[in-house]
């Protein structure tokens, strides 16, 4: 079977020789027909992703067919296309218990803690496939990584008519835009780059935007009335962005880290406590927050092709990986196509 195994930190090997997944009681064979790049395969090629070993199959934004399934309560058949809900969580510990499966104890997510997508076949548990029927493979492929930004919306508490502060315009921050307009919600984007900023606001139709290298606290007035926001969700990943973050919450309000970054957050408990502030993180995502984002697509609320702006034959990944790091190629979201 073939498949892409990063090897090590800048090095990924095509291989012909994977061994072939078993079909077991309670799992499905997948053929996976695309792989979206998330910044987290990134960060695994460059080496500054937490929680992560080598060697180790990439890939956890997937589609595809199955192609073997047995007897299911599920009504998953051979044949049907799904999406991948790579989070697989022990059903043990206490987050499981409480229905927080997306933080579990020991969690182990496909792509990431164990071998991923990046290959023709998988086998997944049946309770972590999506059928979606109605959808194209490019859709399904991406229901995972807006869900992402569904959890955190739904973290947060966000509700019709609020105003919500989006900081960081990649493809996570792109996604929580979209789907708080789904939900209803006013949407400011905060970014550096005044080109993404323009694509919020002509793709996630944000009703303002902010540049984050010019006063963004004075702009923020301008358009709140009070220099903050009632709820501020930054998905960054940057520690200076994600510190910055406390000064733009409202007396009242909420602030959601989506972005992982790798050192210490510090803030000034003083202000901390004045505001009441509520301080939350928001990792991966539940089943609830897939079905939302599907539903959001089937309503044509998320353009899926604009999202996508880069494309590559499975076979050719390797050398288009390293442009796509590159600032000057703009790239969104990237995606791998596995044809017949």
């Amino acid at each position: 079977m073939k498949g892409i195994v990063c090897e090590e930190i800048g090095k990924f090997t095509f291989r012909n020789d994977l061994e072939e997944p078993v079909l077991e009681e309670g799992q499905a064979i997948v053929r996976i027909r695309r792989i979206g790049i998330c910044g987290t395969d990134l960060h695994a090629y460059q080496g500054n992703q937490p929680y992560f070993s080598y060697p180790r199959i990439l890939g956890h934004e997937l589609s595809g067919i199955i192609v073997a399934v047995g007897t299911n309560d599920a009504g998953l058949n051979s044949g049907d296309q799904v999406s991948i809900v790579p989070y697989m969580h022990c059903g043990e510990c206490s987050a499981c218990h409480s229905g927080k499966t997306n933080c579990c104890k020991n969690m182990k997510v496909f792509g990431v803690h164990i071998d991923g997508g990046m290959r023709e076949r998988v086998s997944i548990p049946i309770g972590h496939l999506i059928k979606t029927e109605g959808l194209t493979l490019d859709q399904s492929a991406m229901l995972e990584p807006l869900a992402i930004g569904a959890h955190a919306i739904r973290r947060s508490g966000l509700a019709a008519g609020d105003t919500v502060l989006v900081i960081g315009a990649g493809p996570i921050g792109l996604g929580i835009m979209a789907l708080a307009r789904y939900a209803g919600a006013k949407v400011i984007a905060m970014d550096v780059n005044d080109e993404r900023l323009a694509f919020c606001g002509s793709w996630a139709k944000v009703e303002h935007t902010v540049s984050a290298l010019q006063q963004p606290k004075e702009q923020l007035a301008a358009i709140t009335g009070s220099e903050a926001a009632t709820v501020v969700i930054d998905a960054t990943g940057n520690a200076s962005s994600m510190t910055g973050a406390f000064d733009l919450v409202a007396h009242g309000g909420s602030l959601v880290y989506v972005g992982l970054v790798k050192s210490d957050i510090t803030f000034n408990d003083p202000n901390f406590h004045s505001h009441e502030m509520t301080l939350m993180g928001s990792r991966n995502a539940t089943m609830e927050d897939f079905d939302y984002v599907l539903r959001a697509i089937s309503a044509g609320y998320v353009d899926i092709d604009r999202y996508i702006t880069h494309r590559s034959a499975f076979s050719d990944m390797i050398n288009v990986f390293d442009s796509w790091l590159k600032p000057e190629s703009k790239v969104i979201k990237a995606l791998l196509e596995l044809n017949d």
